[in-house]
Parts: C-alpha cells; sequence; structure tokens
C-alpha cells in the first residue's frame, strides 16, 4: 500500500496543461505530470441542457501524494480556466519501490 495518487483532469490546451503542472511542481504539490494530448471527450454541457458537447481536450495526469491532494485541487481552482474542471484522485495500491522513494524525495516527505 502506498499514499501515491494519480490525478485525472483535462485542459483545454497543452499550453494550459503545461502551466498548470508547472505551477503544481513548482509549489512541490506533485513531483511529475504527463501530458496526452487530443482527446475526444463527449459530455453534457451547459450542465442540464441536454446536449451533447464534443469539444477536444487534452487529458494530464498529476503525480503527487494523498497529504498534498487539497492544497492542489485549491491550487487548480485558483488557475484552471474552468468553473468545474474535471479533477478526480485514482488512488494507487503498488508502486515501484525507487519510483515512490523517488517521488517521496521531489516531494519533500519523509519514507514512513
Amino acid at each position: 500500500m502506498t499514499n501515491m495518487i494519480l490525478v485525472y483532469m483535462t485542459c483545454d490546451s497543452v499550453e494550459q496543461a503545461k502551466d498548470i503542472g508547472k505551477k503544481l511542481m513548482e509549489k512541490r504539490l506533485c513531483a511529475c505530470i504527463n501530458i496526452f494530448p487530443n482527446i475526444k471527450p463527449m459530455f453534457f454541457w451547459p450542465p442540464k441542457s441536454g446536449k451533447i458537447d464534443e469539444s477536444d481536450e487534452v487529458a494530464m495526469i498529476v503525480k503527487t501524494i494523498k497529504s498534498k491532494y487539497k492544497a492542489l485541487e485549491e491550487e487548480i481552482y485558483k488557475i484552471h480556466s474552468h468553473d468545474t474542471p474535471c479533477i478526480i484522485a485514482i488512488p494507487t495500491e503498488y508502486v515501484g519501490e525507487k519510483y515512490y522513494n523517488w517521488l517521496l524525495s521531489e516531494l519533500e516527505e519523509s519514507i514512513k
């Protein structure tokens, strides 16, 4: 078991994802991000309209630990262009020991 989480989120562009990712990393709220350009979502928008939006998006996975999540979420709300950005934390059960130790060291956490 680990306290590492993967935070899935979406952005309007690669540039926005990079900007958000850099700000999160500079504040040591995450140790790594992965950006997946050109995803094709379908979702109801505006809310309760029954209309299906098919805008292009960029997906992003942010690698962090549970104790950083609340501050990470608050920071995303400050800088994301959407009022209701997709932010989903996914727990991890297993992580390679070397990678996990690196992640913790970058987040300035002691190994417990």
